[in-house]
């Protein structure tokens, strides 16, 4: 074999082992990456996991599920699918066992699923969604002493709607809750996009087992939809803090 038939030769074994060691290399980052999606969702592959679907707001007793919700609940089905883990779609009012067995998504206020109900008089109990005599304006987050309520287009600082987003943990080695729970069903959806767009940073803020409370603002939401929703606030210690009226109770 000549001295150029040998070069071209090992040229091209060191071009297939420089090949060979960029793809595991990125499969390894990439594998990295969804094993720390994974841990924060707390949803390793083949687990299940349960999205717990609310009823359309206004309409006690009814099955029917707003539409934006309806989209919410297909993309975190995409964010479980991606992890490798089983959507099991419950009913909020046909949901038998407690926290921490499985990854969970609660959607809706308290006013349109009982399980958020629970889980905020439970877990959450700083926080109150407030009915307001005024229907446009819906009910109010209050959050220990701050209120968020919903403003219309005609306000100064324009139409605006808040969630609350919530991760809780039962216990020491226990799967999340996230809680999802908005004035309307366009927060909601807002919340879900939040929550998947922004989850690394949440990741890096919070670890993989700290419970956390945010509430989110959506705005113009009949202009954007979904698409534009900022954080408010971090309420966590006013929402884990029970009133000094229940202590003294």
């Amino acid at each position: 074999m000549t001295d150029s038939v040998l070069n071209v030769v090992l040229g091209l074994v060191a071009t297939a082992i420089s090949a060979s060691l960029g793809w595991l290399a990125q499969n390894l980052r990439r594998r990295r990456r969804l094993e720390r999606v994974r841990e924060f969702f707390g949803m390793p592959g083949r687990t299940e996991c349960l999205l717990v679907v609310n009823r359309r707001g206004g309409t006690a007793g009814s099955k029917n599920v707003s539409r934006n919700d309806v989209y919410a609940l297909m993309e975190l089905a995409t964010l479980v699918k991606e992890c490798g883990a089983q959507a099991d779609v419950v009913a909020h009012d046909e949901v038998r066992q407690g926290l921490g067995t499985k990854a969970e998504f609660c959607l809706g206020g308290p006013g349109s699923n009982d399980r958020t109900a629970a889980h905020l008089a439970n877990w959450l109990p700083g926080v109150r969604f407030v009915p307001k005599p005024d229907p446009p304006y819906g009910d109010t987050i209050s959050v220990g002493t701050e209120e968020y309520r919903r403003s219309e287009a005609t306000s100064a600082s324009g139409d605006r709607v808040y969630v609350l987003l919530a991760r809780l943990h039962a216990g020491p080695d226990t799967r999340p809750v996230f809680l999802i729970a908005g004035q309307t069903a366009t927060s909601n959806h807002a919340a879900v996009r939040y929550l998947v767009a922004h989850h690394r940073r949440l990741a890096r803020r919070y670890g993989t087992d700290e419970t956390f409370a945010l509430v989110l603002r959506v705005v113009s939401p009949e202009a954007y939809g979904p698409d534009v929703v900022e954080l408010a606030a971090d309420v966590t210690t006013a929402a884990t803090t029970r009133p000094a009226a229940q202590v003294a109770a």
